[in-house]
């Protein structure tokens, strides 16, 4: 009898023969959520099948690799076909990587696929998230500086406003016909509330499934961009005077069955029992958290400033929670779910649904109580009233996130262990590098401010 791994490699090859199949992207990211990909001709389907394809890990990005260590195989996951409705022929496959056939315990699908495995055989549960990613659309200037890409965004609170909106109707529409051909679907296209900016939603799903379909919303956002004359960009923070790009992460536990376990009818926010204790463990681990799910140096300069020029400030400067409150760190738009409104766009999805669901969880073993929920405008309310009521600040720069992150020892453990060490202590690694290299950079601010001040 075939297995079950078979019979999906089977039904991969039949999908992709009546998708009229050329190629295939055999997908992969490394640390800092960067897709990286060879194309792969149906022909060597059974090549790709029996042994993955081959990459020099060290050049591929940060993964742990050297110039001196063996191949990485990226092995591809069938259930992640993902045609590309806007280049027919060409599918992505997401792979997980392996080096010298075992799982690379650096390689972040791999990471939250454990995580998720372990989720389902301790405790018979799956997480099931949506993510809003917000981005910004711009052009590049013939002195090679950018501006937005629409000359007429200027409104001084775009948000939602149909002009903007119609005039990228080209690209929205498109984007929202590719969202459907897909079968994610898509429930709403709006301009958001910087100049640029915009977001295009879908429907939730397995955690797993979701940060593949991040990955690859915003590999097709890039493409769909460049294809007309602009350029798309993720970036928390890409101009000081306009809001931020966020990629909130909405959350939710199920039994196996499809029972949802946060729904709670007689709560006043919707939340069961377990769903508190989880939210308790998101804040319990708020600033921890913070140098996964806000990863640059650039995301510093989305959470906890004030509002900009255009629109409004949505980022979260503080650890807190409340209902319907777009202020708070984590919402609670409705029963049954928790928005994590924290995340930027620069975000690894895999590493970021893994240390999320790590908070969550020992939230829920250590039954920790949210407490009071914040009703109060967070970012109107004073700094002193904050610090009165016991709410914590989100580190201010990468550095300060980076070393609460390495003494937090519940994402430690669920980040695992890699041949050279704790995974957690290379991120951090990679991460205090990368703020090294910014803090050694002279920048314009410092020049006018202090030439000649003294």
């Amino acid at each position: 009898m075939d297995s079950a791994d078979d019979r999906a490699r089977s039904d991969l090859r039949e999908r992709a023969e009546a998708d009229g199949i050329e190629f295939f992207l055999a997908m992969f990211v490394d640390l800092h959520g960067k897709p990286c990909a060879k194309a792969i001709p149906f022909s060597s389907f059974d090549l790709l099948m029996d042994g993955g394809a081959g990459f020099a890990g060290y050049a591929a990005g940060d993964l742990g690799q050297s110039p001196a260590d063996p191949d990485v195989l990226v092995v591809p996951d069938p259930a992640s076909y993902t045609p590309l409705p806007w280049k027919p022929g060409v599918a992505v496959l997401h792979c997980d990587p392996h080096v010298e056939g075992k799982p690379w315990p650096y390689a972040p699908r791999v990471i939250l696929r454990r995580q998720l495995a372990e989720l389902a055989e301790k405790r018979g549960w799956v997480l099931k998230t949506g993510t809003e990613l917000e981005y910004s659309l711009l052009r590049r200037r013939e002195d090679g500086t950018l501006e937005v890409a629409d000359p007429l965004d200027t409104a001084a609170k775009p948000c939602y406003e149909v002009k903007g909106l119609t005039r990228m109707w080209d690209h929205l529409s498109t984007v929202s016909r590719n969202l459907n051909t897909l079968g994610w679907g898509n429930y709403a296209n709006d301009h958001e509330d910087g100049t640029g900016q915009f977001e295009n939603n879908w429907h939730y799903s397995d955690a797993l499934t979701t940060a593949d379909r991040t990955i690859f919303f915003r590999y097709m956002i890039h493409m769909l961009a460049h294809d007309a004359g602009m350029v798309a960009t993720f970036m928390p923070k890409p101009f000081s005077t306009v809001t931020g790009n966020g990629l909130h992460i909405h959350q939710s536990l199920w039994s196996q069955d499809g029972t949802p376990l946060f729904d709670d009818e007689s709560d006043a926010l919707g939340l069961s029992p377990l769903a508190r204790h989880y939210l308790g463990g998101l804040l319990e681990h708020g600033r921890a958290v913070a140098g996964i799910i806000c990863p640059t140096v650039n995301s510093y300069k989305r959470i906890g400033v004030g509002a900009p020029t255009s629109g409004s400030t949505w980022a979260p400067a503080y650890v807190a929670y409340g209902g319907n409150n777009r202020s708070v760190m984590l919402r609670v738009p409705e029963g049954g779910r928790i928005e994590h409104r924290g995340v930027d766009g620069s975000a690894n999805p895999y590493l970021a649904a893994t240390a999320l669901l790590a908070a969550g969880l020992d939230g829920i073993d250590r039954e920790i109580d949210p407490g009071a929920c914040t009703d109060d405008n967070l970012f109107a309310l004073h700094s002193d009233e904050v610090r009165a009521r016991g709410i914590k600040h989100l580190p201010k720069t990468l550095d300060r996130a980076v070393e609460e992150l390495v003494e937090d020892d519940v994402l430690r453990a669920a980040l695992g262990k890699t041949p050279g060490g704790d995974f957690i202590d290379y991120f951090a690694a990679v991460k205090q590098q990368e703020f090294d290299e910014y803090h050694a950079s002279v920048s314009d601010w410092e020049v006018r401010r202090y030439l000649t001040q003294a």
